[in-house]
């Protein structure tokens, strides 16, 4: 087919300045459905003061291992405090055929209801769900009631709403009101495009050469669960943490027990913790060293962190919570455990630290992005 008679996306979305796991998924998908359809990235330029942001001292830098393909048309032009740039994106979009609004923070509702009435009538309008409602949003009653309205409101305009995982349909479906028959179901791709490492030069880098690799990778939020896991790698028998690293790659971020517990861990020369936002060009050094990764979420939509051990085929142990279950299910290297229950941490710990060493598993193939993109055509009807 002609390249100018394919049907147009638009997709809205974090760009790089704000690197996270979002910013990958944006492009990643992007360039999933390029090989289809005429793909426009319309990208924020600046949101909230970067000093809320975690590693806000690199925001603006551009460390990106996957870049956006030269076939997409790529606008970083929203400002978040700026009323011009939406209107100057609304013309972008406006001859679009459909708009995927990337959804993970109630922050950006007002640009998109912006778009929203800028562009009415003009293309069908699509909400993708990562995050129903942030942990700290939710706690906070009146960023708790804008959400929700503004929430509704963006339900009544939009046509079709995709999610990751069965759990996360329901969830929305009950806190927006939103019939469950306009949620679709996508899985989240993986995030592969970082290289595989020589395992043993990455650990000595690390100065756990030897060592059984625990790794804990992202900011340390309370419900990521790091104090149950702290509490679980300490009873670890003493033949097994002496052998043993743990390794908390990631900035603290409302999570104060934690750190407390790191400064009085009887095992705490046995844990390393880099309290610092992980540059990108620094996760393979981590995912390269690590034996296992372990995921103590108490709650869980999706897990970004996840899809990259899954690339990196190392085991993975993860609450059963969420949408972690569905995520994480067609992947032979989980092993699920109840959410802060140390005890089962520490055995399952114990059991992949018997099983060592495991060769590399293979990720499964409804994760890539091909499929991806074949599973987004068929609910969008585009071809």
């Amino acid at each position: 087919m002609n390249r100018n008679n394919r049907e147009k996306i638009s997709i809205i979305g974090p760009s790089t300045r704000f690197l996270s796991g979002i910013s990958y998924y944006t492009i990643r998908l992007c360039n999933a459905l390029s090989e289809n359809l005429d793909v426009h990235a319309v990208l924020f330029r600046n949101m909230l003061p970067k000093r809320l942001f975690p590693g806000w001292k690199r925001v603006g830098t551009r460390v990106v291992l996957n870049g956006f393909r030269d076939s997409i048309h790529v606008a970083e032009i929203l400002d978040w405090y700026n009323p011009l740039s939406w209107a100057a994106a609304a013309r972008i979009i406006r001859n679009t055929d459909t708009l995927i609004l990337e959804w993970w923070t109630s922050s950006v509702v007002h640009m998109y209801l912006a778009l929203l009435l800028l562009c009415r009538n003009r293309c069908r309008f699509v909400i993708e769900f990562h995050e129903v409602v942030d942990p700290l949003e939710s706690a906070i009653l009146p960023l708790r009631i804008y959400t929700q309205i503004a929430g509704r409101i963006m339900r009544k305009a939009s046509s079709l709403f995709i999610v990751h995982s069965n759990h996360d349909r329901m969830l929305i479906s009950d806190h927006y009101h939103i019939s469950p028959e306009r949620i679709r179901v996508i899985p989240h791709g993986l995030y592969d495009q970082y290289p595989i490492l020589e395992k043993r030069g990455c650990q000595e880098k690390l100065g756990t050469g030897g060592m059984f690799v625990i790794l804990f990778f992202g900011l340390l939020r309370p419900y990521k669960g790091v104090s149950c896991l702290i509490r679980a790698f300490e009873s670890l028998p003493e033949a097994v943490w002496n052998n043993s690293v743990l390794l908390i790659a990631g900035e603290a971020w409302e999570d104060c027990d934690s750190l407390a517990l790191l400064g009085s861990s009887p095992a705490k020369a046995n844990i390393r913790h880099y309290n610092e936002y992980i540059a990108d060009e620094e996760i393979p050094l981590f995912f390269s060293a690590a034996d296992i990764l372990v995921l103590p979420y108490t709650r869980a939509s999706q897990s970004g962190v996840a899809h990259i051990g899954i690339s990196y085929g190392i085991p993975i142990i993860a609450s059963r919570v969420g949408g972690l279950v569905e995520g994480l299910g067609t992947y032979a290297g989980t092993r699920f455990i109840s959410a802060s229950d140390c005890d089962e941490l520490r055995e399952a710990i114990e059991a992949e630290y018997s099983c060592r060493p495991r060769g590399r598993i293979e990720p499964p193939d409804d994760l890539r992005w091909e499929r991806i993109a074949e599973k987004f055509l068929l609910e969008l009807d585009m071809d």
